[in-house]
């Protein structure tokens, strides 16, 4: 789940790492009261989780507080990437020397955070990598261990810098990997970290993206940056869609079912298993086939759960079949899984021997579960497809059912 730029600054703050004087505003007035209390030029940013708001003109500059209520109109108004702002962010703007990136990440290859850091602040960390790569450091640093600000000064220093800037950037940079590592981070980066005039540094903009599974953990933090329970936070607010898919999930505690991302394409998706879902999901792009969501079942969900989610994916404008498939499972029954999704499907006005382009789950209890997939007609597979195959076959089955 993604933060907004005013959430990740005040998550900052509070692992005191400095950021501009500002505020969030709601409305072109609020806009104009900030800038007269801040009293001298701001620069007013559109609160959206996409990208691009500069190009966009999601990010202004004033220099009185008529000029702010002026802008923060424009910015209210204006949609970015499908997005229309939640707010405006009115900061004091900063008299800049030197721009740097600090980041800390996970490392899937070293299966570590990773510290990034560059002194080519302001502009995207990739790029940085791609055309100067000498000037980006990255360090590893271990997680099972007591947390050492060493490894914060070492990943700095190594791009030849010291003194005064490295004895301030250090806390900097170490506050990013202990906020990182307690509430369950998977993105925490500062960009660009600012050296004013003054030689003081502050956060000017920062991303910070959260693990979806800390959820539950970090739930004083989550309420107190006044994000709701259902707000799924990825790279845009949830659609209905989505937050009805994360209804059928909470309705009972028993494994998984409704962790729904929205597309536009014809063919509903139940699938799962681990790495399985993201497998499968992939394998169906490939065969041309085209996804009207992304979700993950497995867990041994109750045979209600999987219904709901069934009929909410069938409820989907667009959606001509969908296809059930997971990996081979051990704690999920399948024959659970064929009642759940066959009601679902009933349940919705529709055949099930015509609604299911295919059902691949291997398992326990896999033979009362093919038995009663054989009653409805419904083509299943064994573990003897593979789940390539099985995506094949149902993108095979949909365009069959649209010529």
């Amino acid at each position: 789940m993604r933060f907004y730029e005013h959430e990740s600054k005040q998550l900052l703050s509070r692992l005191g790492i400095p950021v501009p004087k500002g505020g969030l505003a709601s409305d072109p007035a609020q806009a104009e009261a900030i800038a007269r209390d801040l009293a001298g030029p701001v620069v007013l940013k559109s609160q959206v989780l996409s990208g691009g708001r500069m190009k966009a003109g999601g990010i202004r500059f004033a220099t009185s507080p008529k000029e702010a209520s002026e802008a923060a109109e424009a910015i209210l108004r204006l949609e970015i990437g499908g997005q229309l702002p939640v707010g405006v962010l009115v900061e004091a703007q900063a008299a800049v020397m030197k721009e740097y990136y600090a980041g800390v990440l996970y490392n899937t290859t070293a299966k570590q955070p990773l510290f990034l850091f560059s002194d080519m602040g302001g502009i995207d960390i990739e790029e940085a990598a791609e055309t100067h790569p000498d000037r980006v450091a990255r360090v590893n640093f271990p997680s099972l261990l007591p947390f050492s600000d060493h490894n914060a000064k070492e990943t700095i220093a190594s791009l030849g810098i010291t003194g005064r800037e490295l004895t301030q950037m250090t806390p900097v940079l170490s506050r990013l990997a202990q906020g990182f590592m307690q509430h369950g981070l998977t993105l925490a980066e500062i960009n660009p970290l600012a050296q004013l005039e003054d030689g003081s540094f502050v956060a000017l903009d920062c991303h910070v993206d959260m693990e979806e599974e800390a959820r539950g953990g970090q739930s004083a933090l989550l309420s107190d940056l006044g994000v709701g329970r259902d707000d799924t936070r990825q790279a845009r607010p949830p659609t209905e869609f989505e937050i009805r898919g994360a209804e059928v999930d909470a309705m009972d505690q028993r494994g998984v079912a409704g962790r729904i991302v929205e597309f536009d394409g014809d063919l509903g998706l139940i699938i799962g298993a681990g790495g399985g879902s993201l497998t499968l999901f992939d394998a169906i792009k490939k065969h041309g086939g085209r996804a009207a969501n992304y979700c993950e079942i497995g867990g041994n969900p109750s045979v209600k759960k999987a219904a709901e989610l069934t009929k909410l994916i069938l409820s989907k404008p667009g959606v001509e079949k969908i296809a059930v498939m997971m990996n081979v499972v051990s704690n999920t029954r399948v024959d659970i899984m064929a009642r759940g999704i066959i009601k679902g499907v009933i349940e919705s006005g529709f055949d099930p021997a015509e609604k299911i382009a295919i059902f691949r789950i291997p398992g326990s209890w896999e033979q009362d579960g093919f038995k009663i997939l054989e009653k409805y007609g419904v083509e299943y597979c064994d573990r003897s497809v593979s789940m390539d195959e099985a995506a094949r076959r149902a993108v095979e089955n949909v365009q069959k059912g649209s010529t």
